[in-house]
């Protein structure tokens, strides 16, 4: 055993139904692409993109953008906020610290995929040229 598993050291995972459930929602292309695209936004009031924006910035149907969107809130990845018709979302650092340190490391990977500045880019691009239509 490695060092830094050592049972002593090494916090547990809780429950590991949660590390499971991290795992089947980073098992998704599209979904890596969204936490991808959420990860580049600022902490705090703004953090969050709409919909809209995601849909357009991955070229995927809405439909297909808020189902995937639907299992990240179900595995505790995003959270949601309703505006009027449409939801805002922004990433959610997981509790547990063993599931978080697979979080991060997940985020750091995909910061090294070939299409995450494009997809970060068409996001950005997006959300400056339209809000969100009422």
């Amino acid at each position: 055993m490695s060092t830094c598993c050592t049972p002593l050291r090494t916090p547990r995972v809780k429950h590991a139904a949660t590390l499971v459930s991290l795992y089947q929602a980073l098992a998704d292309e599209t979904r890596l692409r969204i936490l991808a695209i959420l990860s580049d936004l600022p902490d705090g009031p703004g953090g969050e993109l709409c919909v809209c924006h995601i849909h357009a910035s991955l070229g995927v149907s809405q439909p297909t953008a808020s189902r995937h969107l639907a299992y990240l809130r179900k595995s505790g990845l995003v959270e949601a906020r309703r505006d009027g018709v449409w939801m805002h979302y922004r990433l959610v650092r997981p509790e547990d610290p063993v599931v978080a340190s697979v979080f991060d490391a997940a985020l750091h990977a995909l910061g090294h995929v070939d299409s995450t500045p494009r997809d970060r880019a068409r996001a950005a691009r997006a959300a400056q040229a339209a809000p969100p239509p009422a």
